[in-house]
């Protein structure tokens, strides 16, 4: 009969108690995985804001994210980045196809007018850079 007595106002506590503890536990891991991967912090940097994230888990997240709370989101991309490059050249090694390759390809269609000057220049810089 417990379940008779649990209203609706109750059901909406229990629901944003929840999504607190939901939070918590997603800023405990994204703070927690830049600490670690983060390359510009030494390793004592590293032990001190994880003491402070483990003794002082609020003040420590709170000051985690002022201090260095503008930077995630470039350390962030930048390790998407990496992870994107690192993807296309794996992809380009098993499927064996090299830039020459594609740069024979892009002078072949030049040579017979597919493409003009300004087209070619275009795509020969996209392949090189």
């Amino acid at each position: 009969m417990i379940l008779a007595e649990f209203g609706s106002g109750q059901m909406l506590w229990s629901i944003f108690w929840f999504f607190l503890f939901v939070m918590w536990v997603y800023l405990v891991i994204s703070i927690w995985g830049d600490i670690i991967r983060s390359k510009d912090l030494s390793g004592a940097s590293k032990a001190l804001w994880a003491a402070l994230i483990i003794f002082l888990p609020y003040l420590g997240f709170f000051l985690y994210v002022v201090v260095r709370g503008g930077g995630m989101t470039d350390r962030s991309m930048q390790r998407m980045e990496a992870q994107e490059d690192a993807a296309k050249t794996y992809i380009q090694d098993v499927a064996g196809v090299s830039t020459a390759d594609e740069l024979q390809k892009l002078a072949a269609l030049h040579a017979d007018g597919t493409l003009d000057d300004a087209e070619y220049g275009a795509a020969k810089q996209r392949l090189l850079g």
